[in-house]
Parts: C-alpha cells; sequence; structure tokens
C-alpha cells in the first residue's frame, strides 16, 4: 500500500519539480535570495533581477579566467612583480561554492592573493574580506595575505570607497581599485590586463576598444588571441553599445574562444552545484539530490560537508 503523502512532502516535492525547470530552462538560483526571500524576484533567461539589482555571472567569471590564465600579469599589477600563481580552490577555505562566485585566490610559496571582483557595489564587502581573511590564515598561517576588491563599473556609491570592516576593537583593512579611476594605457601594458582597457580612465571609449582590438591582433598565439577578444567584448559590455563592441572587435576570432566555452560549461556545473545546495537545504537524501541534478554521489556529499561546515562557522 502506498503511503499517503504530507504536506511537507508535497512541498518539497513541489520545490524540486520548480526547481528542476528553472535549471531546464537556464535559470540559476543565486544566494543573496537566501538572505532576503522577500526580494522583488524576476527570473530571465540566465539572470536574476533582485530589487532592480541584475546579477550578471558572466562578467565575474571572465574576470576570474583572465586571473587564472594570466596570472603572472596580475601579479605584475598588484604585487609589483611578475610570477605565476596557481588557483586556491575556495573549498580548501570553507567556503560555500555559491558565495565564491565573484572571487579567486591565487597562490604562491609565499603569499596569498585574494581578488574580489564587483560589477555593482555591496554593503557586505567588508565584512566578507574579514571572513576571508580568517579563514586564509586558519588554512595557511604562515603567509601574508593581499586581498583586493575591483569594482569594473562605475558608480558614485559611497561603498566603493570602503577599504576596513570596523567591529569593536576589530579593525580589518583591504586594498580597492576602480577601474574608472586606473589609466586605460595601464592595462594595454599587459596582455591578461587589455580586456580592463575599455572600463579605464580615458577620453573615448571606443578608441581605448579599438586600441585593445589592435593590441590583441599583434598575438601570435591564436587561443590566446579569441580568448582576450572575447573578454574585451564581454567587459566592454559595461560601457558600451552592443553594435560599437561587434564594430571594433573582430567576431569570428571571438567565436573560437574558449572563454564562452569556459564560461558556459562553468556556468552548467554552477547551476548544478547551487541547485544540489537547495535541495540538500531543503533536507532531501544525498542519492535523490544525485539523481534531480546529474551530479555524482560524491560531488553532492562533498557539498553537504561544504554546507555543514559553512553553517557550523
Amino acid at each position: 500500500m502506498s503511503r499517503v503523502p504530507t504536506y511537507v512532502g508535497l512541498e518539497r516535492v513541489m520545490r524540486f519539480a520548480l526547481l528542476k525547470f528553472l535549471h531546464t530552462n537556464g535559470v540559476y538560483i543565486h544566494s543573496d535570495l537566501d538572505d532576503n526571500p522577500s526580494s522583488n524576484v524576476k527570473f530571465a533567461q540566465n539572470q536574476i533581477s533582485v530589487d532592480n539589482d541584475k546579477v550578471i555571472p558572466m562578467y565575474d567569471d571572465t574576470c576570474r579566467f583572465l586571473a587564472e590564465h594570466f596570472s603572472a600579469d596580475f601579479a605584475s599589477w598588484l604585487l609589483g612583480r611578475s610570477f605565476t600563481l596557481t588557483e586556491l580552490q575556495p573549498s580548501e577555505l570553507s567556503l560555500d561554492p555559491i558565495r565564491a562566485d565573484a572571487l579567486i585566490f591565487l597562490e604562491s610559496d609565499e603569499s596569498i592573493l585574494h581578488i574580489e571582483f564587483q560589477t555593482l557595489p555591496k554593503d557586505n564587502i567588508p565584512f566578507r574580506l574579514l571572513d576571508y581573511r580568517v579563514r586564509g590564515y586558519r588554512k595557511h598561517p604562515a603567509k601574508p595575505m593581499r586581498q583586493v576588491v575591483i569594482y569594473l563599473k562605475q558608480t558614485s556609491s559611497e561603498l566603493v570607497y570602503q577599504t576596513s570592516f570596523t567591529m569593536e576593537r576589530t579593525n580589518h583593512e583591504f586594498d580597492v581599485i576602480r577601474l574608472w579611476e586606473q589609466p586605460a594605457s595601464l592595462f594595454l601594458e599587459y596582455p591578461g590586463l587589455i580586456p580592463f582597457a575599455v572600463l579605464g580612465q580615458s577620453a573615448d571609449a571606443e578608441e581605448t576598444l579599438r586600441q585593445a582590438a589592435q593590441r590583441i591582433d599583434r598575438i601570435a598565439d591564436p587561443q590566446k588571441q579569441a580568448n582576450l577578444m572575447a573578454a574585451s567584448g564581454i567587459l566592454a559590455g559595461l560601457k558600451l553599445e552592443e553594435n560599437a563592441i561587434y564594430r571594433l572587435l573582430r567576431r569570428d576570432v571571438m567565436q573560437e574562444s574558449t572563454v564562452y566555452r569556459s564560461i558556459f560549461a562553468e556556468g552548467e556545473v554552477k547551476k548544478q552545484r547551487e541547485i544540489a545546495l537547495n535541495f540538500l537545504r531543503e533536507g532531501l537524501a544525498v542519492e535523490t539530490v544525485a539523481r534531480g541534478t546529474g551530479l555524482s554521489i560524491e560531488e553532492v556529499q562533498q557539498l553537504q560537508q561544504q554546507l555543514n561546515e559553512s553553517q557550523q562557522n
């Protein structure tokens, strides 16, 4: 005899079906929704708008791609000397995967470089920097950490000028870079930073993008050229109209880029992981979550462990 499902069971099934439907249609669930369930949420393809704050992961993913694949250029810019850094996975610092979308940790034998990319300012950034620093110290107490928040899109918000978190007798400081205040010519000096040039300070953004395209055209490696061309086009979308971008950049080269493929592939994995985390928060069994998301049992178990650690912390 089949058991009559309870109301809670029905609610879980309905939520499971809704999340699966959203996932199938290319919509992901952003962690900000958990913090503010009463927000005015509008769903769209691959994008969520919360109180008119559009969360667009492609910009963050593009920046992370550049930092990971051109770490020596980022080291030259932010640390003052060129050396290759390797990526430190956020999970090693017990960070919730959803919260780690906009940041990247790069480490050498001597230090850790923590870069936080932000399209729009958020009032919780200072506390998050302190949180990440403490977690980094717990994992690598002997390694200094340089923390830099990079704001991509110009704004008049006072939040982009915050460089510290203060609470009672605790004071934690970090660096902030507002790209629109940096000379565009600086980014044209390093291949991995060229895509940021259009967001830098210049008299004519279109002319800057044209110069960036010319620099990229001189790069011999076709794959690197395609990646930088695509990244430049994506980030230029924060400042220029689409017609201007395609007029200045070679679309045929952009289409050969692994940036697009990498971002979209990573986006699919993120959606699966984010949906899995929602399922786990609802108390669904690991096996059920694995079947519903396509993740392996081991991947879901790892997410469960990270979720438990995050809740404990």
